[in-house]
């Protein structure tokens, strides 16, 4: 069968990229299961949202009718649970449960960081910072409360942006798979200490997926000095601002969210209603999803 990855081995990636390219969504809209609650979750919505994270590593749903009342972090974690996601990454800055309430912090520890601020987040992979064995494989959100304007989220599956990275030149996936390719700067503030993190944009997991790690944020990065990862690192962000079939926009509404294999992704900029401000949670996990 050859192996996909294996630049020597074209003929087998041509194989995977054809289709790879043909089974993937064309519109937002393709990503969207109904379902009734995700805390519980029939055997048709479950087939039917993992049909779509095997062709785009990531899913949305949109749950019928409100749940009042339910504890929507449980719920989320029940989702994930459903999926094989049970080894949650517990960041600092996450709740107890492991589980992270986004929304807007005016002062305080969280307030020094960007997901608890109205402002825009550029593209990235959750966790990008972790060490192995604690990288980000697995990602969940749920809107309880959406912004009263803005908020939409860009989101591309890291598998079509190796594609277009391979087709253009080879060299630039080489360059990325490189263990020195992209260090991200230690962190020390307010006792979240963290050591500087090196390692590949890309690399192949201990079951043969593609993984892949990412910030467009110029002052959390620094790249090798390398020409070749210099001119790969151009390029993804040429081909994240680009147009691309592969790119999809989407604002999460109240009783939406998505599951996915961390797929890149950024937020645009949004304004709160006071009365009823945004609210999303998260749960990052060290496992990728299971039977995708």
């Amino acid at each position: 069968m050859g192996n996909r990855f294996d630049l020597a081995d074209y003929p087998a990636y041509a194989r995977w990229r054809e289709a790879r390219i043909a089974a993937h969504p064309t519109s937002v809209a393709d990503l969207v299961v109904e379902v009734d609650d995700i805390a519980a979750l029939n055997q048709a919505e479950h087939a039917a949202l993992l049909d779509r994270i095997r062709r785009a590593n990531m899913a949305a749903y949109a749950e019928r009718r409100p749940q009042p009342g339910r504890d929507d972090k449980a719920a989320l974690t029940a989702l994930g649970a459903r999926f094989g996601l049970v080894s949650l990454d517990r960041n600092a800055l996450a709740d107890d449960d492991g589980v992270t309430p986004l929304s807007v912090h005016r002062d305080g520890t969280r307030a020094r960081y960007i997901p608890y601020t109205e402002r825009p987040i550029a593209w990235h992979t959750d966790g990008y910072y972790n060490h192995p064995p604690r990288r980000v494989r697995g990602l969940t959100l749920h809107c309880a409360r959406p912004a009263a304007e803005g908020g939409v989220n860009r989101l591309m599956d890291a598998e079509m942006l190796y594609i277009l990275l391979r087709d253009e030149d080879p060299g630039h996936i080489a360059a990325l798979m490189r263990d020195d390719a992209m260090t991200i700067p230690g962190n020390d503030e307010e006792g979240l200490q963290r050591a500087d993190t090196v390692g590949p944009v890309f690399w192949i997991d201990g079951g043969g997926a593609l993984a892949m790690r990412y910030t467009a944020r110029a002052r959390n990065v620094m790249w090798s000095p390398d020409p070749a990862v210099q001119a790969a690192a151009a390029a993804i962000r040429r081909l994240l601002d680009g147009p691309s079939p592969f790119l999809f926009a989407a604002r999460l509404e109240a009783g939406m969210g998505l599951l996915s294999n961390n797929v890149l992704h950024t937020r645009e900029p949004f304004r709160d209603d006071p009365a009823a401000p945004r609210l999303l949670y998260r749960a990052r996990y060290h496992d990728r999803i299971a039977g995708s």
